[in-house]
């Protein structure tokens, strides 16, 4: 789908032009054309590849989709592939690809599986027109950087999300509970790993547009470009910090897991200790010896007893002590 055709000299915005006038507008030295798609069918694709003369390899990658992040070098044009991330309500992630083609005089953008849009990128693009005399650079340039922010709302995010499980951690559990916990974090480390492998490859390509050997249209705005590698830098080296906090947060769970049932088992062993002395004199007073301490004795039963609870009494004060009753 045809989403916007405009055509801009020398920085300013000329108007709304039909597919079939793009090769005129793009044979103009001062003239450059914007083109955005969405989801677009093979036909529109093949009239593209006609009015700007893409490459063919580069437009098949289009065609076949899912093509990981990277930015490649045709003649005088530029090829960048970029995935675009939303989160959805029930947290898993949506990862959509933005494919954009940057030539001398032309831009052109194809959204693919995605509901991010361009609209207030074309609006900034088109209220700096000295900016936008750079051409599709500028552009392209700015697609990046608004895809790479997103990245930013979607970290901060999962962020919130990540620490709510750590007070969760903390908090009062049953066995359910410490289950789940686990549960959610090793999937919130699936998600960072995801999100890791369709962020992270774009950081290469970028570094291509701000080495020592800048493509000729993205001549000039190495400034700009290399802004956008320190944001993507900062964004892996975020998922990289959240993904070692899942793992700390797991190992603490589990050592949660591990106090909680060793303080059940110690409260076990407390109730069997002291359940173990009546049993041992009862035991010894069971066996059917002729001598015994006090087994004719009138008064032998209500010592036994006082023994036993005297020594019940000392043991629950030393449990009680050790706090582990």
């Amino acid at each position: 789908m045809l989403i916007a055709c405009v055509a801009y000299q020398d920085g300013r915005k000329l108007g709304d032009i039909t597919i079939d006038k793009i090769s005129d507008y793009v044979q103009k030295p001062e003239c450059f054309v914007w083109v955005a798609l969405k989801d677009p069918e093979p036909a529109e694709l093949d009239a593209m590849k006609e009015e700007f003369g893409l490459h063919e390899l580069a437009v098949e990658d289009v065609r076949s989709h899912h093509q990981w992040p990277k930015i490649e070098e045709y003649d005088d044009s530029l090829f960048a592939v970029m995935h675009t991330v939303e989160r959805k309500e029930d947290g898993s992630l949506d990862f959509g690809e933005v494919d954009v083609f940057a030539g001398p005089n032309y831009i052109l953008s194809v959204r693919m599986r995605t509901a991010h849009g361009f609209k207030k990128v074309r609006e900034r693009c088109e209220s700096e027109p000295p900016l936008l005399k750079q051409g599709s650079a500028f552009v392209l340039y700015a697609l990046m950087d608004d895809i790479v922010d997103s990245y930013f709302n979607v970290l901060e995010s999962m962020t919130a999300e990540l620490e709510e499980l750590e007070d969760r951690i903390f908090g009062p559990q049953e066995q359910a509970e410490a289950r789940a916990i686990i549960e959610e974090l090793y999937r919130f480390k699936r998600r960072l790993v995801v999100m890791r492998h369709h962020v992270g490859p774009l950081l290469e390509g970028v570094g291509k547009l701000m080495g020592w050997r800048v493509p000729r249209i993205c001549e000039g705005m190495t400034t700009y470009y290399k802004d956008v590698y320190f944001h993507l830098e900062r964004i892996v080296g975020a998922i990289e910090g959240r993904r070692e906090m899942v793992i700390t947060a797991i190992q603490v769970n589990l050592g949660m897991i591990a106090l909680a049932d060793s303080e059940i088992t110690k409260r076990l062993g407390t109730f069997a200790a002291m359940f173990a002395v009546p049993t041992m004199i009862a035991g010894i007073y069971g066996m059917n010896f002729e001598h015994m301490p006090e087994l004719h004795s009138k008064y032998g039963y209500p010592i036994v007893i006082t023994v036993i609870v005297v020594i019940e009494i000392m043991l629950f004060r030393f449990f009680r002590r050790a706090k582990w009753i």
